[in-house]
């Protein structure tokens, strides 16, 4: 049975996967905003303490129970105890709850790369109303890339309650994302491997050229100050440290059941410990390497903004109080304001509610992540560049690369455990397992594409995952430490790569990293529980921005659902197995 299993055709096709896996969208748009958030370069002290006492340890930990067991995460489980088998389980639940609404973002993303070949941009200015007298009322409130988002992209509701229909140009570019998917992962590991050589590199290739290209950019300087500043008075927040070690350890994809399954279909002899450390690292560099690439577009676009807010000042007072053409300049424009206020008082009392406070450090402060950052901060910078379709065009193929690399992991997850099982895989081929589970998500992922999609989309994101793979990490860790026996899993690392792990592995495995997950749990249950109301950012048309509403009561039931669905496995794997011996003891001695 073992000899029948798939193996990758070389180390470096798994370091790629893992890669592939690792590096996703996290990366890109999670990691800059928490240095924006957390102070800067400062930032840079927690997230590499949590890297070394949570992110390699459990990344090797993983990595290695997958190779020895040969299992995916159901079967790894099972075999260091049946007890465990609803770690497994909860794993996989959690992949397929990710899996749902995941690929939402890589459909977006096709949306965006097929307007990204019009000239001009489709966000670029606001469409023209019905009389075409005047631009849409909606998008003069806002922004035009806001508009395109919220209204051509998502047609966004006004609130959760009010669910809307499909919307079908959307829904077509899901079918295509999975479609996408599903010829990836077609055939395995045969598949996947050549796939992820593609998904884990060329990423990499239009961040250097987004580099390049940034670092020309006009304030791109600004930018990157503020970013490399170190705010070192946010190392007493302790946000800061739970920030830097909540990053580590979902941009790892810990706890899915995915590295489990990748590292499961290694030579037996494969070195765990080089390859963890290896993707643990190149993980964290292009978390610093995208930072700097965001930020030089960043600085790009700030500088852009107070400077067309410079401009505009200028000619408002320039044209009210009739002054000579270049007499007012942003060098001059504070001592101008104080010359004009002081010998026209009432003049420019009247002007003075029109007139913005032009700030650099301001525009600079507008911390946003997530979809924010990738579909709207982005979109407005590539809006001013010159040739914006190239850069379009390749910002969202690198989002579709990140995205498909972390879905094979996604998917893999799911899939890994079904193809082990033997009723499974004896009646049914790989091809259409895969087709099954797709189709699945699929259908169950239009939910996301209807009107108040995106505030479901907010729900899974925020909920279905957190907790559930804190409680599953911790179990893994307290498993193998104490269930399985460190000695034990020290004599397995020796037969495998040679060696037995130091001691900096085992104390980090038996005290450091659950102690780490332990404090992480407890803060994210009294977050929660102070937090009070749980509520969500709604689109307002008629104000053009977002305002905050609260959830209403089957939202919550969701919300609770999402988490229970998945943590519930562990104690009732492990209750269902007791049971079942119990059974199978009083049965025995009935017959004796």
């Amino acid at each position: 049975m073992e000899k029948s299993r798939p193996l990758w055709d070389n180390p470096l096709q798994f370091v790629f996967a893992c890669i592939s896996y690792a590096v996703g969208l996290g990366n890109v748009w999670r990691f800059p905003y928490l240095c924006q958030m957390y102070g800067g370069g400062g930032f840079l002290i927690p997230y590499f303490i949590m890297l070394i006492v949570e992110g390699m340890p459990l990344l090797y930990l993983e990595l290695a129970v997958g190779q020895r067991m040969r299992q995916g995460s159901i079967g790894a489980w099972k075999i260091i105890s049946p007890y465990l088998c609803g770690v497994g389980v909860a794993s996989v639940v959690v992949s397929f709850f990710l899996s749902m609404y995941y690929n939402v973002i890589n459909a977006w993303a096709f949306w965006y790369l097929f307007h990204s070949f019009q000239d001009p941009l489709p966000w670029a200015t606001c469409p023209l109303n019905s009389n075409r007298t005047g631009y849409e009322e909606e998008c003069e409130k806002t922004s035009s890339t806001q508009y395109f988002w919220y209204r051509e992209t998502l047609n966004i509701s006004p609130s959760l309650e009010v669910s809307g229909s499909v919307q079908w140009e959307q829904a077509l570019c899901l079918m295509l994302a999975w479609l996408v998917v599903y010829l990836c992962i077609l055939r395995g590991t045969e598949s996947t491997g050549k796939v992820v050589y593609v998904t884990a590199s060329l990423p990499y290739c239009v961040l250097i050229i987004y580099l390049i290209r940034g670092l020309t950019l006009h304030g791109a300087v600004n930018g990157l100050v503020y970013m490399f500043t170190p705010k070192l008075e946010q190392l007493s927040n302790p946000k800061t440290w739970i920030s830097a070690a909540t990053q580590i350890f979902f941009s790892l994809g810990l706890g899915f059941g995915s590295l489990i399954a990748f590292a499961s279909y290694n030579e037996p002899s494969n070195n765990c410990e080089r390859h963890a450390i290896i993707v643990s690292l190149i993980n964290s560099a292009t978390s610093i390497f995208a930072s700097i690439v965001t930020f030089s577009i960043y600085g790009f676009k700030a500088t852009f903004n107070y400077e067309s807010c410079i401009n505009k000042v200028i000619l408002l007072l320039m044209n009210a109080f009739d002054l000579e053409e270049g007499s007012l300049t942003a060098d001059n424009l504070n001592d101008m304001k104080e010359y004009l206020m002081a010998t026209y008082p009432q003049e420019y009392a009247q002007l003075s509610p029109q007139l913005k406070n032009c700030s650099l450090e301001a525009e600079l402060d507008t911390a946003v992540q997530g979809t924010g950052l990738a579909f709207i901060v982005y979109s407005e910078a590539i809006k001013n560049m010159e040739v914006p379709q190239l850069y379009s065009v390749l910002y969202f193929i690198m989002l579709l690369m990140l995205g498909i690399g972390s879905m094979l992991g996604n998917t893999a997850a799911i899939l890994t455990p079904l193809t082990d099982s033997k009723v499974i895989a004896a009646r049914f081929p790989k091809e259409v397992i895969s087709g099954v589970v797709c189709f699945i998500n699929c259908v169950i992922g239009l939910t996301f594409t209807i009107e108040a999609g995106n505030y479901w989309f907010d729900i899974f994101n925020d909920y279905a995952a957190t907790l559930s793979l804190l409680l599953i990490v911790l179990v893994e860790t307290i498993a193998v430490c104490y269930i399985y026996g460190i000695r034990r899993f020290e004599k397995d690392l020796h037969t495998m790569i040679g060696r037995k792990p130091n001691w900096y592995w085992k104390i980090m495995w038996a005290f450091a990293s659950p102690l780490l997950i332990i404090s992480l749990f407890i803060f994210y249950i009294t977050d929660y529980i102070l937090t009070g109301t749980l509520q969500y950012q709604a689109w307002d048309a008629t104000q053009g921005q977002l305002v905050t509403k609260d959830y209403p009561g089957y939202a919550l039931a969701v919300i609770g659902l999402l988490v229970a669905a998945s943590t519930m496995c562990i104690p009732l794997g492990a209750l269902l197995t007791f049971i079942r011996k119990r059974l199978k003891r009083e049965s025995v001695s009935t017959l004796a």
